[in-house]
């Protein structure tokens, strides 16, 4: 199978702790000696705090974005390290890039490309440009539920649903103060438009993304850790 899998740096670059890297880097090389894979690397919480301090100096948005863009390519350059020679040694810097790099045979990693596009937009354009067969968003949060569970006690998690379902939440949920989808809104339009397979997941113990995504075919089975997105019925 081909994977493109957005790796949230909430969960990769959480305090920067290098055995993190180390442990995914581990799960990442035994999934990809069963299949192709190209991962999208987040920002966490270094990105926002640079972002922060932008904002409050006075730097505009785009120029924040680009920021945010650089922290997601330092936590790539990190995961490549760790992963040494079983990862492509550069970052690419836009699709075209990546694709060419997947030829190598070897674990790709890139961050973020586009001011405006959060980690989760780029991977599910990647896959899409890419075809690949599932895109996993890797998250410190179990699935896709009726409403933000932060912030409300009765949402319910669905094992799996539509591209469409997912749209009507997330345009819901990002429409209430204060509350977070689990997937942005861009990233779902481009999930139901390529009618691409896609799995939200806790991913915040990388054996777990090993367990999940380490055989043959990823199991397509409903998950406590996840919900999976599918246009097949």
């Amino acid at each position: 199978m081909r994977i493109v899998l957005s790796l949230g740096g909430s969960i990769l670059a959480k305090n920067l702790d290098s055995d993190r890297f180390l442990k995914y880097a581990k799960a990442l090389r035994d999934i990809s000696k069963k299949h192709t894979l190209l991962v999208v690397t987040g920002g966490g919480e270094a990105a926002r705090d640079y972002i922060g301090a932008a904002r409050a100096i006075g730097a505009d948005e785009v120029t924040c974005d680009y920021i945010g863009i650089e922290i997601t390519r330092l936590n790539a350059r990190l995961l490549i390290a760790a992963l040494g020679p079983d990862a492509y040694p550069e970052i690419p810097s836009n699709y075209l890039e990546a694709s060419k790099a997947m030829t190598s045979g070897k674990i790709v990693v890139m961050g973020g490309v586009t001011p405006g596009q959060t980690t989760d937009a780029v991977a599910a354009i990647l896959a899409e440009y890419l075809r690949a067969d599932l895109l996993t968003i890797a998250t410190s949060i179990d699935g896709v539920y009726s409403s933000d569970p932060n912030c409300d006690p009765s949402a319910v998690k669905f094992d799996k649903i539509s591209p469409e379902k997912l749209i009507s939440i997330v345009m819901a949920i990002e429409m209430k103060a204060g509350s977070k989808s689990p997937v942005d809104p861009v990233a779902a339009k481009i999930i139901e438009r390529c009618k691409l397979d896609a799995l939200v997941m806790d991913a915040r113990n990388p054996d777990l993304l090993l367990e999940v995504m380490g055989g043959e075919t990823a199991r397509k089975s409903p998950l406590s850790c996840g919900t999976w997105i599918t246009a097949k019925k």
